[in-house]
């Protein structure tokens, strides 16, 4: 991990596509095996599943994972290019481990691979034990290079899509979107078609947008400036009733309404967990505190950012019986812990983040009240965040300059511009990052990011207006950091 610069991030092993050489992958993979071993998940003979995302540097990378499965005496099950969620909900439905070769929403020179357990998403303790197991390359296997040089084929295709669609027409029905035409933005994410035959399979008319060719990052926490004028233009005609797409591995949803705007992904995790009753919400540090003023759930948990966190804390509350218990994250994944039993119709647990699920919520909520996206989320007390990033920021500078401002906050707030007094800093947190509050309620919360070297920067504010502009003095003043280097 040290000499390749391979590390984990928020959600699995991240790195440079030249760093994830096909010995890195191989070596990671094992190491994964072997923990599993150590848990009693694994042994030679065991199913392991793999899928991937559509980044040029995949297949190469599954290829390595599968030469360490069969290494390992397991049985590999190719469940080709598809969502991670619909990967997990086969594998954990055959309580078998998996692995997902993605990059998420990072850019194409980059990737990763998510491991998952038997039953659920490998955890922050399980990456520590992981760390410990000693890994031997096999003689003959790797160039000097890393390359794999002995032939490895992948197994014969195991369709998971089915499934993965069934398990939303069961439990919305196949009329839930009866009478809607909801674009469909498909640009590189692997669950692009997947998507249009859950919109189809719900009744809905499904209008495929924005197909690529080659990879874009499309990251459902900082929009880029082009997917958003995309979503004015597809929907100026009056035609779409919303837009709905995701990131690379299509876990993580972006939904707009029918003006083209783009839902916050935490403003997307409340109106889910409301739709579906939730009485027990968790969700990082950095999403929008519209759902403690929403006053629907009766506990609500705040993590560090990462869907690891979010599992443990909202299966703490399931097993302290406060049902249903889900979470969802500022990038609006969202995971449930426990079943949900609605309208006579039960949705299982599927405690990773998925992406159809907080859409199809949204827009059968609204449906049924009769009214449109916009409506429904104006709903929601009037708290706005905004986030964005600064790129190519060393995540050990970016540490640095933190660790700094938070031993004098309230100095290094009024030197950045964020206040004018020391009294105008109201609260700080440091669960994840540097989180800010102000006496006027304002937030800003500084925090590197956990796949990337970027600093991302999260704002809050009472009006839309204010909040960008809080984003700007943010990112303004952070962009001082990068000129120190």
């Amino acid at each position: 991990m040290t000499q390749s610069g391979v590390a984990f991030g928020t959600s699995g092993a991240r790195g440079l596509v030249t760093a994830m050489t096909d010995a890195v992958c191989f070596a990671y993979t094992v190491g994964y095996l072997r923990h599993l071993a150590t848990l009693g998940e694994f042994a030679p003979g065991t199913p392991v599943a793999v899928a991937g995302d559509l980044r040029p540097s995949t297949p190469r990378i599954l290829r390595a994972c599968v030469a360490a499965i069969r290494y390992m005496e397991g049985e590999p099950v190719s469940c080709g290019y598809v969502p991670t969620p619909a990967l997990c909900l086969h594998a954990f439905a055959q309580g078998y481990p998996s692995l997902m070769v993605t990059g998420s929403h990072i850019p194409a020179d980059r990737n990763g691979i998510k491991f998952n357990r038997a039953r659920g998403e490998f955890l922050k303790s399980d990456e520590a034990a992981m760390r410990t197991q000693d890994v031997d390359l096999p003689e003959g296997w790797f160039d000097a290079d890393g390359t794999l040089v002995v032939p490895v084929e992948l197994p014969e295709l195991t369709d998971v899509v089915p499934g993965y669609v069934a398990r939303y027409r069961a439990f919305f029905g196949p009329d839930a979107l009866s009478g809607l035409t909801l674009g469909v933005y498909q640009h590189s994410a692997v669950g692009r078609d997947v998507l249009v035959r859950v919109v189809e399979a719900l009744g809905g008319t499904a209008v495929p947008l924005g197909r690529a060719e080659s990879f874009i990052p499309v990251d459902t926490e900082a929009v880029r400036p082009e997917d958003a004028a995309l979503a004015r233009d597809w929907t100026a005609d009056g035609t779409l009733d919303a837009i709905l797409t995701t990131d690379g591995d299509s876990d993580r949803p972006l939904l707009a309404d029918a003006q083209g705007n783009w839902l916050r992904g935490d403003v997307l995790g409340i109106l889910a967990a409301r739709f579906l009753g939730a009485a027990a919400v968790t969700t990082p540090v950095s999403s929008n505190t519209a759902l403690e003023k929403s006053g629907f759930a009766r506990d609500v948990r705040r993590t560090r950012i990462g869907s690891p966190f979010v599992v443990a804390a909202m299966t703490d509350a399931a097993e302290a019986g406060i049902t249903p218990s889900v979470g969802y994250e500022a990038n609006g994944g969202f995971l449930l812990a426990t079943d949900i039993q609605k309208d006579g119709r039960t949705l299982h647990a599927l405690p990773t983040r998925d992406s159809v699920l907080p859409m199809l919520c949204a827009l059968v909520a609204a449906r049924q009240e009769k009214t449109s996206l916009a409506a429904l989320v104006a709903t929601l007390p009037p708290r706005f965040t905004l986030s964005d990033r600064l790129e190519n920021m060393p995540t050990a500078q970016s540490l640095a300059e933190i660790e700094k401002l938070a031993s004098h906050p309230a100095e290094g707030a009024m030197a950045l511009g964020f206040i004018r007094t020391p009294e105008d800093l109201a609260q700080i947190d440091q669960t994840d990052g540097l989180r800010m509050t102000f006496a006027n309620g304002e937030i800003i919360h500084l925090r590197p990011s956990g796949n990337a070297p970027e600093l991302r920067v999260y704002v809050e504010a009472d009006t839309q207006a204010r909040a960008a502009e809080l984003l700007k003095t943010g990112i303004d003043a952070v962009s001082v950091w990068k000129e120190r280097l």
